[in-house]
């Protein structure tokens, strides 16, 4: 079986036709799952005096969960192009190649067409910030800071992980990318539950984010100049990975 064929068949599904609605509606989709799961444990366990602990107790469940159901999987494929095949087909819904596309375009268009009311609303999906007072430069700047960080965390991270440890790898990497965006808050609810989730992720991606740093640098017309903005602004971002592919891009 070859890995590197697998990621491709999984990236170009993904591409070509991303998540249809017909089988989300059928069936849901794997980053679906983990936020009922995820949801359902904030609920019954955030809460008294022990909330780090059950933070802590919450990732382990859910992170164990998924990249136990990727080992039993990636250990069940047959070897050869079929097991090529279906590795790609399972680590399709794990990598976000089209989505993230279709939401930065539905930012560009109306952009384009002077429409920025339009803009600000396509950019609300995307990000955590109120657009209301963006001009179009910063609706712009929004986007493109979203489609580097999301580059990262929803292509290169899941491949990254993949080339470590297989589809457990994937499996456990979307589990703890699903935690943190649920529950990695620095919130009154959130900030002692979730600490465990935000950590974790912070550590997962050091090297994906970096990685893609680089990756958007070495693709610009200008590398040198790019890989220098890269190391001199990824610093002071609030984030220890996000920095790193928006500096570069």
């Amino acid at each position: 079986m070859s890995f590197a064929g697998a990621m491709l068949i999984a990236m170009v599904i993904d591409a070509a036709i991303g998540w249809p609605d017909a089988l989300f509606l059928r069936i849901g989709h794997p980053v679906t799952w983990l936020g009922r799961l995820i949801a359902t444990l904030d609920a019954r366990l955030n809460g008294g005096r022990a909330r780090r602990a059950a933070g802590v107790l919450t990732a382990l469940v859910v992170i164990g969960l998924a990249g136990g159901i990727g080992a039993v999987a990636w250990a069940l494929l047959p070897g050869g192009w079929p097991g090529t095949l279906i590795a790609g087909v399972l680590a399709w819904p794990l990598v976000a190649v089209r989505s993230m596309h279709q939401h930065v375009a539905a930012v560009a268009r109306p952009l384009a067409s002077g429409d920025l009311e339009g803009a600000r609303h396509a950019v609300s999906m995307i990000v955590g910030r109120d657009p209301a007072r963006l001009d179009a430069a910063g609706v712009a700047r929004a986007a493109t800071e979203s489609l580097a960080e999301n580059t990262s965390d929803g292509i290169v991270a899941p491949l990254f992980w993949g080339a470590v440890a297989g589809l457990p790898g994937i499996a456990a990497y979307k589990a703890i990318n699903t935690l943190d965006s649920m529950i990695g808050h620095r919130t009154p609810r959130h900030e002692a539950f979730g600490w465990a989730s935000a950590r974790i992720d912070d550590g997962v991606n050091l090297a994906p984010a970096r990685l893609s740093g680089l990756i958007f640098a070495l693709a610009s017309p200008a590398p040198r100049a790019a890989l220098r903005c890269m190391m001199r602004d990824a610093r002071h971002h609030r984030s220890p990975n996000a920095g790193w592919p928006e500096a570069a891009m």
